[in-house]
This record gives C-alpha cells, structure tokens and sequence, in this order.
C-alpha cells in the first residue's frame, strides 16, 4: 500500500500484534508526523488527518512547512559517468535532465 497526499507520503507500514494496530510516519520531513489505524480505511484516514493537522500546526505557529521535495537535487559523479549519461540522452533526444528522471522513474 502506498500512502500519498498533498506531496507527503508515508514510510513503511508497520502492525503491532498485540494492539492490533497499523502505524506509520511521514517520511521525508524534519519534523514526525505519525499516524495509525486498525485497518487500510482508518490508517489512510489518519494519515491525510496528520498531514492536514501537521499543516494546521505549522501555520498556528507561523512556521512553514517542511516540503517533501523541491524537484531539485545536485549528484556529483565522476566526468566519464557525466559524459556517459549525457551520450544516452542525446542518442535518445532528450536532454540529460529528462533521461536521468526516466532512469530513476523505472527504478
């Protein structure tokens, strides 16, 4: 099950036998947001509920939000990689930009 809102999404699910309960936390963020349920309805309930009350705390307080990802990432590689990627993209017709975002799309 994969769990996604408003650009958060959340990290592995895990069950507690003895409760009987689902949890998870929101993943990517500075801050916890953590959320749980008895079964998939109220687990997905209560996580857009922790986003939606992470949120709501943010703004009580003036503070902005912690946003997943912005789209943009620096990778440093070796120059023969670099020239390498750049190769395949223009054999492809795409800029380097895209083909990296294609390989990491079916990854």
């Amino acid at each position: 099950m994969s769990l996604d809102y408003k650009g958060y999404s959340a990290g592995p699910i895990e069950f507690d036998e003895e409760q009987g309960l689902f949890s998870g936390i929101v993943i990517g963020l500075r801050d916890v947001v953590s959320f749980a349920g008895r079964d998939a309805e109220e687990l997905k309930t209560a996580f857009r509920e922790s986003i939606e009350d992470y949120l709501a705390f943010c703004a009580e307080r003036g503070k902005e939000p912690d946003r997943p990802y912005s789209g943009n990432f620096l990778v440093r590689v070796d120059s023969s990689l670099h020239r390498k990627a750049t190769l395949c993209a223009q054999s492809e017709g795409l800029s380097l930009n895209s083909w990296i975002a294609r390989q990491i799309d079916a990854a």
